[in-house]
């Protein structure tokens, strides 16, 4: 019988409705290797939102997300709307809020350097190696971003700004479980980032990781390391790690640096996970309106966050496995969209849909 699957499809601004068609394409052509159906159902988020329905996450979304399996997401904001209050804004107005109505506590992004793709790297060959692939998984609903109290208060000269860093057991323990359950499946080594020098929270969290370490998952190498040493460590010797494991703020800033040693954000995927199988997946770049519309933007961080979707919320890792490597392959094969392309030997550069099209041919063969 056929598997039917419902995803919410949600374009974006910029570029995201470019790079999503090319991922849709691809989606197409395991409907048929794999006997499923996508159920996909269309709807507004960010700027577009804003423009077409008064809201950066309308209710309408709202709606079709939660009748949704999955949601397939594209890059969201531009300056277009920068002009509105921060809370209003794309970003703000509709990721965060995505963030706490479904509790997607844990995020993943790949940092990948492909083999094919070495002297697009911020860092010399040497230092990679044979390419490079690295999970940092990051909490996403707590921690400095997320805690109460929150704001700013007194007034002039003597105002004061506050955050608050907290977490709970739980909530450590539910990251960290998704940290060890991914690192079991990869390479068994796991690092848990922390700044247990400093931070109560980070003692707390050390604390927990250890027990769970010892005690759940003594078949992964675990460790720890003080983010400043971390962040130091990705550029120095960034083949030591596997799978890195941070609380939120501390994941926002390593996932970034780690997706730079990729060569480009136009390569780089990310999921949002909840509890049990919903999950939100989209590129980890931004939506680059200045190349909006021309047909030139690198359309793998789209299609590689479908092969993501397809892992994590759908369990079907045959099919996200035989995406992964037609990407590989046409990156072998030479084809490089203008953020990657460097004029090497052999490499053609190429459109948007010219790069869709040599991935679908890679899983056609």
């Amino acid at each position: 019988m056929t598997q039917q699957l419902k995803i919410a499809v949600l374009p974006g601004d910029g570029i995201g409705p470019e790079v999503m068609v090319e991922a849709l394409r691809v989606l197409d052509v395991i409907e048929k290797r794999y006997d499923c159906r996508f159920e996909r159902t269309f709807a507004n988020l960010g700027g577009i939102a804003i423009d077409l329905e008064g809201k950066a996450f309308p209710q309408t979304t709202i709606d079709i997300c939660r009748a949704s399996d999955a949601v397939l997401l594209g890059s969201v904001g531009g300056p277009k709307w920068e002009h509105l209050p921060p809370m209003e804004q794309p970003e703000r107005g509709a990721l965060l809020p995505m963030r706490k109505l479904f509790n997607l506590y844990a995020n993943l992004r790949p940092a990948i350097v492909f083999p094919s793709l070495t002297g697009a790297s911020s860092l010399k060959k040497e230092v990679l190696g044979e390419g490079l692939d690295i999970l940092v998984v990051r909490e996403l609903t707590g921690g400095l971003y997320m805690s109460q109290p929150k704001g700013i208060e007194g007034t002039s000269p003597n105002r004061i700004g506050v955050d608050t860093l907290r977490y709970s057991e739980m909530e450590i323990e539910r990251i960290a479980r998704v940290a060890f359950k991914v690192a079991r499946q990869r390479r068994k080594n796991l690092v848990s980032v922390d700044k247990a020098n400093v931070l109560a929270s980070s003692v707390l969290w050390r604390e927990i990781l250890s027990r769970l370490g010892k005690e759940e998952y003594p078949d992964v190498t675990l460790s720890h390391m003080y983010v400043d040493n971390a962040s130091m460590q990705l550029i120095r010797n960034p083949r030591q790690f596997d799978v890195i494991l941070c609380e939120n703020m501390f994941g926002d800033i390593l996932s970034d640096e780690a997706s730079a040693l990729s060569g480009s954000l136009g390569l780089v995927p990310s999921a949002s996970l909840s509890e049990g199988s919903f999950g939100i997946y989209e590129p980890a770049g931004g939506t680059a309106p200045d190349i909006a519309g021309r047909g030139i933007a690198n359309p793998i961080a789209q299609i590689l966050s479908a092969s993501m979707m397809l892992r994590y919320s759908f369990s079907m890792n045959d099919a996200a496995d035989a995406i992964d490597a037609a990407v590989t392959k046409a990156l072998e094969a030479g084809y490089r969209t203008g953020d990657i392309f460097l004029g090497g030997p052999g490499e053609k550069k190429v459109s948007t849909v010219e790069m869709g099209t040599a991935i679908i041919d890679g899983l056609g063969r």
